[in-house]
């Protein structure tokens, strides 16, 4: 479990994973439900909602809630375009009552997330929480930046704390009260967060991975084969030398282990080469 993050801390991460298109809602760093119920922290959790719901006004209400359930009812809201809200800072009403089994599952980051029993824990308490504009029906996807941009929020809580992606859960593998929030594969979602958490936060899909070429003081991995061909080539040429000098055959054992280590490294010097060759086909 971990101290929350501080509202500082929070935008250096989102930014640090990439996460540009910001907007800063009016006081979020101290806007939260105050210490009711259970308080807030410490947590192990981060969960995805979707605001059932589309239009203009949603990061308003996110902000505000309404009579029977007061803001800030989420941490973030994300709208479709990717434009990400800062609502509030704290405890929030976004969990509600949750169950411990579910609970217990990304507590001990299990990959398995069972299907929640009663309601008995204080989801507010525990856990961060991300809403998603989207209208919950079944033909309505999330657009690819928003989704994206889903990833790296979940990405950079985990990050900041040092979980796993077995730490995000949805709001309807939480409670039986919410069963298709949000409508996403989150195993899917989960293996996407993963993806970002194994590279640096900088990161963006698609990005060519870098081969480093080796220096001048790297050696180059060589088979066996490679090495029992030249070793042998050079035997066989050295002992054919002595016979015709001698008349017969003379193990010339010096000049074996000096020509053997010369012709390895003109091997390495080759393969250097070819990779260079290679890098430079891929770079084109």
């Amino acid at each position: 479990m971990a101290t929350p993050m501080t509202a500082d801390e929070w935008l250096d991460a989102l930014r640090k994973e990439g996460v540009t298109d910001i907007v800063e809602m009016p006081g979020w760093r101290t806007h939260n439900r105050g210490q009711r119920g259970d308080g807030w922290g410490d947590v192990h959790a981060t969960m995805v909602h979707h605001t059932a719901g589309e239009g203009s006004g949603l990061a308003d209400y996110c902000y505000r809630g309404n009579a029977d359930l007061p803001g800030p009812v989420c941490h973030d809201f994300l709208a479709r375009s990717g434009r990400l809200y800062l609502v509030g800072n704290g405890r929030t009403n976004h969990a509600g009552m949750v169950a411990r089994n579910a609970y217990d599952a990304v507590l001990n980051e299990r990959a398995e997330h069972p299907a929640p029993g009663p309601d008995e824990l204080d989801g507010n308490a525990r856990s961060y929480g991300l809403e998603v504009e989207n209208s919950g029906a079944a033909d309505r996807p999330w657009p690819k930046v928003q989704y994206d941009v889903a990833v790296r929020v979940q990405a950079a809580r985990c990050r900041f704390h040092g979980w796993s992606a077995d730490s995000v859960w949805a709001h309807k593998e939480a409670t039986r009260r919410k069963p298709l929030d949000p409508r996403i594969p989150m195993d899917t979602f989960r293996e996407d967060v993963a993806e970002r958490l194994r590279h640096p936060a900088s990161w963006n899909p698609g990005d060519k991975p870098t081969t480093p070429t080796p220096s001048k003081e790297e050696p180059v991995a060589l088979s066996k084969d490679d090495v029992a061909q030249a070793v042998l080539a050079y035997r066989e040429k050295k002992a054919d030398e002595a016979s015709k000098k001698k008349g017969r055959r003379i193990p010339d054992v010096y000049g074996y282990i000096v020509g053997t280590y010369t012709t390895v490294q003109g091997i390495a010097a080759d393969l250097k080469k070819v990779l260079a060759l290679l890098d430079a086909q891929k770079e084109k």
